[in-house]
């Protein structure tokens, strides 16, 4: 496991990133927000009735993303310099990019 200094600059880089291309994504679309309060990102859809959330969790070194009923919780891999899910090995900019695709039925959808 990194250490707790590692994980917060690792873990600030990963979600400014994507942070970034979801605003862009955002402007193109125009089927979802995104919100970003205190280091949490929302991605709320247009109906309203569903939402991602995705925070970093400094005590296991971890992002997490609940979406979809589901907790994705994805590790820092020293491999592919990201964090990743381990089951998938989608790295967290990938994943978020298919969450978004399957939610919306959009495979325009791109995370860049």
């Amino acid at each position: 496991m990194i250490d707790e200094a590692t994980f917060r600059r690792v873990s600030d880089t990963a979600l400014e990133s994507l942070k970034q291309s979801l605003i862009a994504a955002e402007d193109d679309s125009g089927s979802f927000e995104f919100e970003d309060n205190n280091g949490v990102m929302n991605i709320i859809f247009e109906n309203g009735s569903s939402k991602f959330v995705l925070t970093p969790n400094t005590p296991v070194r971890q992002i997490w993303i609940s979406a979809q009923s589901t907790s994705f919780k994805l590790d820092w891999s020293e491999a592919l310099n990201a964090f990743a899910l381990s089951k998938t090995g989608e790295d967290l900019k990938s994943l978020t990019q298919r969450l978004l695709r399957e939610q919306l039925n959009d495979p325009t959808i791109t995370l860049s």
